[in-house]
């Protein structure tokens, strides 16, 4: 399994895998326009102080994660002061799952973040997508906040690297 940053060579592929696997976990998204960021992809991730990774088998896209700075957009959530990022994109295609792939994958974000003086990783996830919360508790991340809204239940949640 091959792990690496993405380059504008590989932008084609990696928005094709990002919208199916997008569009199977969230039906009702797929409908919408394309997201910023991916609409945006090189100047977000290759030019704007994201980073984003993929894994390869077989000359074929598997599963990616990606991070970009915070924006605030939580205005409960207070990093001021401190250099936050936010894990975004996370997708392992069902074949590849349950072997430790998104573990390595998050790991070698965490490292880019690492190298980047990154003091904080944030992410908000929902119980309905399976094993999620219990995952992203094994890489170390804590509960800050559930929403009460009874359909997504966002759960925020967040590493401290520094």
């Amino acid at each position: 399994m091959n792990i690496h940053a993405v380059t504008a060579a590989d932008i084609p592929q990696v928005l094709t895998f990002v919208l199916q696997a997008r569009a199977e976990l969230f039906p009702k998204l797929s409908e919408a326009a394309m997201p910023d960021d991916l609409a945006q992809f090189e100047s977000t991730y290759l030019e704007g102080g994201g980073q984003f990774l993929i894994a390869r088998a077989h000359d074929q896209i598997v599963a990616a994660i990606g991070y970009l700075p915070y924006d605030g957009r939580f205005p409960r959530l207070n990093y001021q002061g401190f250099k936050t990022v936010e894990v975004v994109r996370l997708f392992v295609r069902p074949a590849f799952r349950r072997f430790g792939l998104a573990g390595r994958l998050y790991r070698a974000l965490e490292a880019k973040a690492k190298a980047d003086g990154v003091e904080v990783v944030y992410l908000h996830t929902h119980p309905f997508l399976p094993g999620a919360i219990d995952f992203w508790r094994r890489q170390g991340f804590e509960i800050i906040d559930i929403e009460a809204d009874p359909v997504w239940q966002t759960t925020h949640m967040q590493r401290r690297l520094a």
